[in-house]
């Protein structure tokens, strides 16, 4: 869905970006088209006027002569010797800018004869002017007639060339409307297009984003659904480990009280026997030494079944409200003495707002203090770290206890609290067996996590008190 999401919006915008990049290409080449244009109308427009201009300097030459002539005032001529600098630097410009014309180029040819006859006809009038005493003769007025028919002809090749450059301005300036309407049509269509393809984007971008939040939503339903799934798959792990625990701690309690009353009937036959014995045959060293020997070990044996049985049974507790924290500080008070004789660092991380909780106050002293005992003994002098940490969390409070130590493996904790199972050379193997004893006693639970070489966690759970308010929002989690 996303990469369908983001495919859309890609291909709108790839889309409006080539259609705008089109348009404004087309209105780039227009553009330039039309200045182009504009600049062909300006130099007719140029062409027109230096024509006209050229004529002008013509008429103004011809006018400055005649005022001479008729006043017999140099002043006059005064035109006439400015002219003719003029006229050959607008002839000059005006065949720069019609040489891309031969026809015209052609009609300056003619022009320029023609402004040279005028001139000469002017010069020929003045010297004759100035010949006869400044007197009108039939010469010059001779030479007033041809300059008349001259300046016409100039006017009329003026005129045919104003006309064919009007012509050009004309197609010219049709063509600029016709480049400008064009450029107007593009950018119109500029902006119509880029306005659809802005609906189009936001359109599918509102359509794909509401499909996205639908699935985010789905999504997240789904997630919460996977994690309560998750957790609900997690509790009954752990009452299902619990059961299992409770079943074997069952199971071996009623085995070994089957062993207890087995062994103990054939025991105290042969303790009974071994008495009657010492009274019937006759004493000596060595028969003293044996019947000793055997009720020694009676007496031995009835101890370990005892033990088995105060281990593997269910007592009556005598339940009073203390702190965990303290009764843990309790508990390593009494094996201070293997803490400072190993150099074991004790590091504490206590839940300060933690609610106490209602246990047998001695009982669970010895579940603890086991567990500190067996990891103290785990971990290498000077080098062991001794971490408990208590914490609450909904309606228990968890107790941590983790070493450094050379930690177990799979097979060891699968034995861990069984009866007589032991890693110790020197230990009965009920330690444990009497500490998972007491918890489960607590209607608590303890579990352990360990790998060879990282150390080992205990992890006791113990239920607050029904009416404390930390049962339902633990403190430690606010």
């Amino acid at each position: 869905m996303p990469f369908k999401f983001e495919r859309k919006i890609r291909a709108g915008y790839l889309t409006a970006f080539i259609l705008l990049l089109i348009s404004y290409g087309l209105a780039f080449y227009t553009t330039r088209q039309l200045s182009t244009e504009n600049k062909w109308v300006n130099h007719t427009n140029h062409v027109i006027i230096n024509l006209e201009l050229l004529a002008s300097c013509m008429k103004d030459a011809e006018t400055g002569t005649r005022g001479y002539i008729l006043m017999k005032d140099e002043k006059f001529l005064a035109p006439y010797y400015t002219t003719r600098r003029d006229v050959d630097s607008i002839y000059r410009l005006v065949t720069t800018l019609t040489q891309d014309d031969p026809l015209q180029q052609e009609r300056l040819i003619s022009l320029r004869r023609l402004i040279d006859k005028k001139f000469l006809l002017i010069s020929a009038g003045l010297d004759d002017f100035r010949e006869s005493g400044m007197e009108i003769s039939d010469t010059l007025k001779s030479l007033v007639s041809m300059g008349k028919g001259n300046m016409d002809s100039i006017r009329f090749m003026v005129g045919i060339m104003q006309q064919h450059e009007n012509k050009s301005l004309q197609d010219r300036t049709a063509q600029v409307r016709s480049t400008a309407v064009a450029i107007k049509i593009i950018n119109i269509t500029s902006l119509i297009i880029a306005i659809l393809v802005a609906l189009y984007s936001i359109i599918t971008f509102t359509l794909e984003n509401k499909a996205k939040q639908e699935a985010a939503r789905k999504m997240e339903e789904y997630r919460f659904k996977l994690e309560e799934r998750v957790g609900d798959l997690k509790k009954m792990n752990q009452e299902l480990m619990s059961l299992r625990s409770m079943e074997k701690f069952t199971t071996t309690g009623r085995l070994a009280r089957t062993i207890a009353h087995e062994i103990r009937n054939p025991l105290t036959n042969i303790g009974l026997a071994a008495d009657q014995l010492k009274g019937e045959i006759q004493e000596n060293e060595d028969t003293r030494m044996l019947l000793d020997m055997i009720n020694r070990n009676c007496v031995r044996i009835n101890q370990l079944i005892t033990d088995l049985l105060n281990s593997t049974k269910f007592s009556e507790l005598k339940y009073d409200s203390v702190s965990i924290n303290e009764l843990l500080d309790e508990a390593l008070e009494l094996a201070s003495d293997r803490i400072h004789l190993k150099k074991i660092t004790v590091q504490k991380d206590y839940a300060e707002d933690i609610c106490e909780v209602s246990v047998d106050k001695e009982k669970l002293k010895i579940a603890l203090l086991n567990i500190i005992v067996n990891a103290i003994e785990a971990m290498p002098e000077e080098k062991g770290l001794l971490q408990i940490r208590t914490k609450g969390r909904k309606n228990q409070c968890l107790i941590t206890i983790t070493d450094n130590g050379i930690g177990m493996d799979k097979e060891t904790m699968s034995k861990l609290f069984e009866p007589y199972f032991t890693g110790k050379a020197k230990g009965n193997g009920l330690g444990l067996t009497n500490t998972q004893n007491i918890i489960l006693n607590h209607k608590g639970n303890i579990e352990v996590e360990s790998e060879p070489g990282k150390g080992t966690s205990f992890i006791i759970a113990l239920n607050f008190p029904e009416h404390h308010p930390s049962r339902a929002v633990p403190q430690a989690l606010k």
